[in-house]
């Protein structure tokens, strides 16, 4: 029997690569940044199964030119709008992703980024990180109470609603909008369902969760973070462009909004020269929500899962296109 062959886009867990190794020849692209769509239409035209991640540029171009006896795509993240989805199906191809796996880890780091902001804690330590250690002051790096205030979440799945139970210990008014009602949790979370404007307008704190789509995209723009509060801050763990970049630079540079922290952006990596970098009210870190040693372990052997299901043509257990099964 021919041997089977494996791209995976970047090094993952060496114990999830050692299973795939048993059985497959397993080539992993050395680089820390991801490869070029052009070099990822050369490998998937010559593999059996690939396992990526959402910085990977698998358009309708890289699909269409995969090897004909390509059997699975196994993306290594919950998100797979990196993929063409459309063209993987056209083309027979199911798609594996990495669901439920993170979502207590993104919780807390939602919550790390909260408090930083909320406390200035990013800029207390690099003040001390820099020998600046001001005398104790009525003013001296006073920032906003997390205990008591109201917490907006917009996106309701199981990361926003991680987030809100983690809020009632900080006896939070919580509300939250999304496009299906949770009647079922609004008594046992005590959170309460609004529109996106009435979210907007009561926040203190306003955390993203949703998916992106065509009607999350820039979903934050001018006019939104207009109607939030001058003292609120906004935090986003969900995707970088659910928030119009340069509609945020305007809200921060003009004080309509407080502050804000986010682990994703658009683009990523954040420009150099853009002027959050150099914003005291901006916390940013380099999309590590899941970036725990448990979390990763787990989603790489979930990509494993999918990768082995798919080249033993069974069921993905995690399919992003289970619409293929009933073709």
């Amino acid at each position: 029997m021919q041997t089977k062959k494996i791209f995976i886009t970047r090094n993952i867990h060496p114990d999830a690569v050692s299973r795939l190794k048993s059985f497959a020849e397993v080539d992993i692209w050395p680089g820390e940044t991801p490869p070029s769509e052009e070099f990822l239409k050369q490998k998937i035209a010559q593999v059996d199964g690939v396992i990526t991640l959402l910085t990977d540029p698998l358009t309708s171009n890289v699909i269409s030119s995969a090897n004909p006896g390509l059997k699975v795509i196994s993306q290594m993240a919950v998100g797979y709008d990196n993929i063409d989805i459309k063209t993987a199906t056209e083309k027979g191809i199911p798609v594996g992703h990495t669901p439920g796996v993170l979502t207590e880890t993104c919780a807390d780091f939602t919550w790390a980024l909260l408090l930083s902001l909320a406390r200035r804690i990013h800029e207390a330590a690099l003040e001390v990180s820099q020998g600046i250690w001001k005398p104790w002051g009525p003013d001296v790096l006073v920032g906003y109470d997390v205990y008591g205030a109201t917490l907006g979440i917009i996106g309701f799945g199981r990361i926003g609603q991680a987030v809100a139970r983690r809020a009632r210990g900080f006896n939070m008014r919580i509300l939250y909008t999304d496009p299906e009602r949770h009647i079922d949790l609004e008594n046992e979370l005590n959170v309460e369902f609004c529109t996106l404007d009435e979210i907007l307008s009561q926040s203190d704190f306003l955390s993203l969760h949703t998916y992106l789509s065509e009607t999350t995209y820039h979903l934050i723009n001018k006019e939104r973070l207009a109607q939030m509060k001058k003292t609120a801050l906004l935090i986003n763990t969900s995707r970088g462009s659910v928030i119009d970049p340069t509609a945020l630079e305007w809200a921060l540079i003009n004080k309509v909004i407080a502050g804000a922290a986010l682990d994703v952006f658009e683009p990523e990596p954040i420009p150099a020269e853009s002027p959050l970098l150099r914003m005291k009210n901006v916390l940013i870190t380099p999309h590590i929500a899941s970036a725990s040693i448990h979390t990763r372990q787990r989603m790489a052997h979930m990509a494993v899962d999918n990768l082995i299901a798919g080249l033993e043509g069974k069921r993905l257990p995690f399919c992003a296109n289970p619409q293929i099964y009933s073709k």
